[in-house]
Parts: structure tokens; C-alpha cells; sequence
């Protein structure tokens, strides 16, 4: 058994991501830095874990010991703009680029396959990975995910620069805390680590900057354009939802559910938005017992 890796903090797990540059024209006209993290042995396969927005691969600090433990090889990298990946004012952030992102990760690991699970933001990558990079998908896990057109009113007001740009950092800063406390159900989870580790990327004029671009880049059309193909994902799916989610509603994942060919929906009661901190072990548990039962993907 993998023995049980933590970080007793966000600077622990910053120094265990791995840092490497896709070359220019892979998915920027520059090259770009993505920092990830790269963990466990893959006796049952390789997870790749994608965030969302305010958020980066710390969100998933207490769910990779558990997977890693359990036999599988964790992939849990920062978006583009996001976490400690490049965060220059030079790119594109869109869900679209975020996937192509991802494909260019997976291929500098040289991993055809993997299990995708999705996040918010990254729930709208792994959807678009699901139904136009499908060989790349083994099975998916979509939680919490933006989809159809909802979205956080208070994200899409970090998208508009003139509002925002010329506001303190400490105003920034205060609107993230509201985010995390209006996310969790058990408030005792609301550590100061956690705290301290999803604000860091963001706490300096630079990273105030690229969340804002983030921002920006959240897009309705995008996840719109996915809509009429749910039902082409031939991945097996799970859409995992923390069900007092202010934000997205347990009715998208339902309807997710029943519009990819045989989703299932398993509700964790009892958490909110950020699910993998409010309720790691039962997070993790849903995981696994997915990934252990679900075939995998035809193609």
C-alpha cells in the first residue's frame, strides 16, 4: 500500500508540483509554464484531478493521499492562469484552451487514458475532453461542474477589469473569503491552511491580474455548445454533487445525469461547492468505488 503522503501546508505542496514548459504553438503562441502535481504508482490506473475557478490543484490536498493510497497515480495540475501555472497577461484562459492544455500535459507524460474527474471550471474541461479528445478519457467523474449556463454571479463580476482593477488587493482578498466560507457546509473545514493555501496564488498585484483574466474567460457559449453532445460521451460517468451547493445546483448534475448514456448520479449530503474539502473521505470513497466497479471506456 502507498504510504500516506499530506502537506501540512499550501508552501509543502507548491514545493512537491512539478514544473515543465509546452513549447510555443502547443497552446499558446508563446511557450507556456504549467506546474502539477505527480503522484503514486498507477497499479489501477492513472486519476487526472482538474480544478475550478477560484481554485487551484491545492483544493485537492486531501483527496490525492487517498487515491494514491488506494493504488492509483494522481495527475493534478494548474490551469493555465491559475494555482502557480504561468499566470503572464499573454493568453487565452477559455475552457477550450484549458483542454488543449490538458492534452499537451497528457502527452508530454505519454498517457493515452486516464481517469478524468472535474471540478467547477474543470468539470466544463472535462466534458469537452469526454466528447472531442475522447480516447483520452478511460472514465469520468464530473462534480460540482459549471455547465449548461449557470455561473457564479460574483466570478463573472471578477471578469469585468474596469470594476475591478483599480479596487485594493485587500478588496480581492475579502471577496475570496466570502467565496470559501459561502462553499462549505462544515465551517470547521474553513482551516486556516485552506484558507491561506487557495488565496495565496492571487494574494499579489500579479495574481489579482490573472484572476481577473480568469475571470474573463468564463464563457456560457462554451459550456452551451456542449449541450446537444452530452449524449456522445462513451466514457462511463459519475456526476458526483455536494448537494447544498450555492451555486451549482444538484439539478444540472440530475439533468447531466440523464443526458450522458448511463451517468449515474450519487449526491454527497452534507457539503457544499468546494466538496473535496468540505468531505474529502467521502469524496475520495465515491471515487474509488466508481473507479473500481466502472468499466473502462470502449475507445
Amino acid at each position: 500500500m502507498e504510504p500516506l503522503t499530506t502537506w501540512a501546508t499550501w508552501e509543502a505542496f507548491k514545493a512537491a508540483q512539478t514544473e515543465i514548459e509546452l513549447p510555443a504553438g502547443t497552446v499558446a503562441h508563446i511557450p507556456v509554464t504549467i506546474r502539477y502535481i505527480d503522484m503514486g504508482q498507477a497499479l489501477n490506473g492513472t486519476v487526472l484531478l482538474m480544478h475550478g475557478i477560484p481554485t487551484w490543484g491545492y483544493l485537492y490536498h486531501a483527496v490525492i493521499p487517498l487515491l494514491t493510497q488506494a493504488g492509483y497515480r494522481v495527475i493534478a495540475p494548474d490551469f493555465l492562469g491559475h494555482g502557480w501555472s504561468d499566470r503572464r497577461d499573454r493568453f487565452d484562459r477559455s475552457f477550450q484552451d484549458q483542454a488543449w492544455m490538458i492534452v499537451a500535459l497528457l502527452d508530454v507524460l505519454q498517457l493515452d487514458g486516464v481517469d478524468v474527474v472535474g471540478h467547477d471550471t474543470g468539470g466544463a474541461v472535462a466534458l469537452i475532453l469526454a466528447i472531442e479528445h475522447q480516447p483520452r478519457v478511460n472514465r469520468l467523474v464530473i462534480t460540482n461542474a459549471v455547465c449548461y449556463d449557470r455561473f457564479d454571479d460574483d466570478m463573472l463580476d471578477l471578469g469585468h477589469p474596469l470594476r475591478w482593477q483599480s479596487r485594493p488587493l485587500a478588496d480581492l482578498i475579502a471577496a475570496l473569503e466570502e467565496s470559501l466560507a459561502a462553499g462549505l457546509s462544515d465551517h470547521s473545514r474553513l482551516t486556516p491552511a485552506f484558507r491561506a493555501g487557495i488565496i495565496a496564488p492571487w494574494a499579489s498585484e500579479t495574481g489579482k491580474l490573472s484572476l481577473l483574466r480568469n475571470a474573463a474567460a468564463l464563457n456560457a457559449n462554451q459550456t452551451m455548445a456542449l449541450v446537444d453532445r452530452h449524449g456522445r460521451i462513451t466514457a462511463p460517468t459519475l456526476i458526483l454533487w455536494g448537494m447544498d451547493d450555492p451555486w451549482q445546483k444538484s439539478e444540472d448534475g440530475r439533468q447531466l445525469a440523464s443526458e450522458i448514456p448511463g451517468a449515474v448520479f450519487k449526491p454527497i449530503d452534507g457539503a457544499s461547492h468546494w466538496v473535496q474539502q468540505d468531505a474529502p473521505a467521502a469524496f475520495a470513497a465515491a471515487v474509488l468505488e466508481f473507479l473500481a466497479i466502472a468499466p473502462q471506456s470502449p475507445t
